[in-house]
């Protein structure tokens, strides 16, 4: 949690992949502590293919179903869904101004 806070939390950031990783992430921590999200940072980040947009985007629904069974995985639907609707959000996003970040 220090690490977390001292060099993350509230710093400017830049890079695409890391600023996607904050959306599912903070989607996540809904309802939770943030030290239950913290935890599973890493099983989401292989879940999640390294928070790489574009493979998320192309998620399919067989692919929600098995991380909703994955204990390292948050299990609500509706967080799982979004971290996919967001990764074509993002991706739109960054389309249409060069950049998320932009």
């Amino acid at each position: 949690m220090r690490t977390y806070h001292d060099e993350e939390w509230g710093l400017p950031c830049y890079d695409e992949r890391t600023l996607f990783e904050f959306l599912p992430l903070e989607a996540a921590q809904a309802g939770l502590s943030w030290r239950t999200v913290l935890h599973r940072r890493a099983r989401y980040r292989r879940a999640f293919a390294g928070f790489n947009p574009e493979r998320v985007a192309a998620v399919g629904e067989a692919y929600v179903e098995r991380l909703l069974a994955d204990p390292g995985v948050i299990g609500n639907r509706h967080k799982v869904r979004a971290t996919v609707t967001n990764a074509q959000r993002f991706l739109a996003v960054a389309g249409e101004f060069g950049s998320f970040d932009a």
